[in-house]
């Protein structure tokens, strides 16, 4: 295994539980506002491309480290042409999100580029999660198409994981960066699972049982 590997599987090992919760059915009510109806799951979908979008955007633009501003730029294209893919299922190409997630006010507190790295390899691993639960919705809703379109959202994630791996070789010349990066994907990781308890208890829901 390389180094890369080795710090994938910890930051796993370390946040199984919250992984385990953002991916449970759970997930689409605390980011509906219990409202899990085709609308509402495509406009909380939209928020979170679109803030992908723009965190990213902005990482490529300033980033010094020229792999990293090129990885930056092709996952804003991706989530670009994500967020733009959800709006025409909404039929709604004007579609203004209104907020912005909590993982990503935390990507965007980041400046250095070993932890935008490791926050970037956190965002990933939970937002794999996020999307299972979206692809489950519109399976149960018998749109196989709907779902077919976030199995390849998933596809281009598992595109992004690939490029954390050759990121993080690149960017962790020691011990520290890589504790560094390893703390920032806890924090991320940590960032969604926040809103997401705080949100099923907004609601009077217990955001500890897995369903």
């Amino acid at each position: 295994m390389t180094d890369a590997d080795v710090f994938l599987e910890t930051v796993r090992e370390t946040n199984q539980t919250a992984l385990s919760r953002l991916g449970s059915s759970k997930s689409l009510y605390a980011d509906t506002g219990g409202d899990i109806d085709t609308e509402p799951v495509l406009e909380a979908t939209a928020d979170a491309e679109y803030a992908a979008w723009q965190t990213f955007s902005a990482w490529a633009d300033d980033e010094d480290t020229d792999a990293a501003s090129e990885a930056f730029a092709d996952t804003a294209a991706e989530e670009e042409g994500h967020f733009e893919t959800v709006c025409e299922h909404l039929g709604n190409e004007a579609y203004e999100p209104q907020s912005v997630p909590a993982l990503h006010e935390y990507l965007r507190g980041l400046e250095s580029t070993v932890e935008r790295v490791g926050a970037f390899a956190g965002r990933v691993l939970a937002s794999k999660r996020s999307k299972e639960q979206v692809v489950g919705y519109f399976v149960g809703d018998a749109d196989p198409q709907t779902a077919g379109v976030f199995r390849d959202f998933g596809d281009d994630l598992d595109a992004q994981l690939e490029r954390v791996d050759d990121l993080l070789e690149d960017v962790c010349a020691s011990d520290d960066d890589w504790e560094r990066a390893e703390d920032a994907a806890t924090g991320a990781i940590e960032a969604a699972y926040g809103e997401y308890v705080e949100n099923l208890e907004a609601m009077g829901a217990n955001p500890k049982p897995v369903c």
